[in-house]
């Protein structure tokens, strides 16, 4: 979440990048300055009063030693009275802390100032495009057509064994989800990252640390015995592997990558453009996540866009980079980068990756500082970025590399898969 105090000495600068981004409740800035007024004047109040409290408690030790005990009782009565008073303002401060605490985590993170306005996707900047659209033959067909003439993925067993969307893979098709896994993972630890393996499940803490909670309740799985979510992302308990750390700032930049599946609702998502691979409630990722200095974040930001654009080259994928104008962001970024690779069969662009630089919003809400040499410690920035989300690089491989009489594996792909066709 945003700093206070930025809040406070930044006010117009706050509401013109929060209008970057339409946000609909511009009220809550001067609420947040209103509540943190309040804090600060009943905080100060309680101080001066509790300095009083303990100066008549040192006075009445004095008293008594003294022999004036009437003057030592009158002390008494005065401190009771206030520590009475300073559990009302202890109880005030509760108060507003919290009112303050709630109206904060609903406020986003403000946009980078290259951040386009906008509210739509369509409003996205298109910044970058790559190769060309696959030619593909005649009879071409969809990647959900082509997993069932092959017996790849099975939609319909999953369907049976769970619910829609969490699709069984066969055969060729989970021989070529673990090749683009184990790649992925080789390339990310080539490119510095060093893997982790971390748990599925997170508590609220960790939710909230990243931004997840409050923000995206209905979107998450949630064991309710236990209270834990399952994972939307492995953003998500990789970073909070730093929650409440100071590190060094010799330390930074932290690099982790990390596979897992992950699990989303996706709730209200229907319709022909989540068919087949294109919306699932499970799916694998290899994930990227850095913790680095602030004034390094958006060259980091740029080389991770990079990175990323380099599997799919190395895929051969055409493919384009949008940078999301505000409105499009999500809660927690203050700036990203799309990646979609164009689906030759659907004629449409698939979102494979998001990067983004959350600078101290997350941070903040993690508690996760550096110290310097001075000694002073502040936030670090975080940032992330999928490389990559399978469903859809195996849909456009699927579609994009179909010929009449099979589908060919990508070069890099077959020291992994140990087949170049699928037929």
């Amino acid at each position: 979440m945003l700093q206070v105090n930025y809040i406070r000495e930044n006010r117009e600068k706050v509401l013109e990048r929060l209008s970057v981004r339409n946000f609909k409740q511009p009220e809550l800035v001067d609420e947040i300055i209103k509540f943190d007024e309040e804090r600060r004047q009943t905080q100060t109040s309680l101080d001066n009063l509790s300095a009083i409290a303990n100066a008549n408690a040192k006075l009445v030790g004095e008293l008594m030693r003294n022999g004036k005990k009437e003057e030592a009782e009158a002390a008494k009565t005065q401190t009771a009275t206030n520590k009475e008073q300073m559990k009302t303002l202890s109880d005030q401060l509760a108060v507003v802390e919290l009112h303050l605490h709630q109206a904060l985590v609903q406020l986003p993170n403000l946009p980078g100032e290259l951040v386009p306005a906008g509210i739509t996707p369509e409003e996205n900047e298109v910044t970058y495009l790559h190769g060309s659209p696959a030619e593909l033959h005649a009879d071409a067909k969809p990647h959900w057509e082509l997993t069932a003439k092959y017996d790849i993925i099975d939609f319909e067993l999953g369907t049976k064994i769970t619910g829609a969307g969490f699709p069984v893979y066969k055969g060729k098709g989970a021989r070529l989800q673990r090749a683009l896994i184990n790649f992925f993972l080789d390339r990310a630890t080539a490119a510095g990252y060093r893997e982790m393996q971390v748990p599925l499940m997170v508590n609220e803490a960790s939710g909230f640390g990243t931004g997840q909670l409050p923000d995206k309740e209905g979107q998450m799985y949630h064991s309710t015995v236990d209270n834990l979510y399952l994972i939307p992302t492995a953003e998500v308990p990789v970073t909070n592997l730093y929650r409440d750390v100071i590190l060094k700032e010799e330390e930074l930049p932290i690099k982790n990558t990390a596979y897992t599946p992950c699990f989303r609702r996706e709730a209200g998502s229907y319709g022909a453009h989540v068919r087949g691979l294109n919306r699932l409630h499970q799916f694998d990722k290899v994930e990227l996540v850095q913790v680095v200095h602030p004034d390094t974040s958006y060259a980091v930001l740029e080389d991770m866009s990079t990175y990323v654009q380099s599997l799919l080259q190395d895929l051969g994928l055409h493919y384009r980079v949008l940078r999301l104008c505000g409105g499009d962001m999500g809660f927690t970024s203050a700036m990203t980068y799309d990646m979609e690779v164009w689906s030759a069969a659907q004629q449409r662009w698939l979102e494979v990756s998001s990067v983004s630089n959350f600078e101290a919003y997350q941070t903040n809400r993690l508690k996760l500082r550096y110290k310097g040499a001075t000694g002073k410690t502040q936030l670090a920035h975080t940032l992330n970025g999928s490389a990559l989300a399978l469903p859809r690089i195996v849909a456009a491989i699927l579609e994009n590399y179909q010929s009449a009489d099979g589908i060919r594996i990508p070069e890099v792909l077959i020291p992994y898969t140990g087949f170049d066709r699928i037929d």
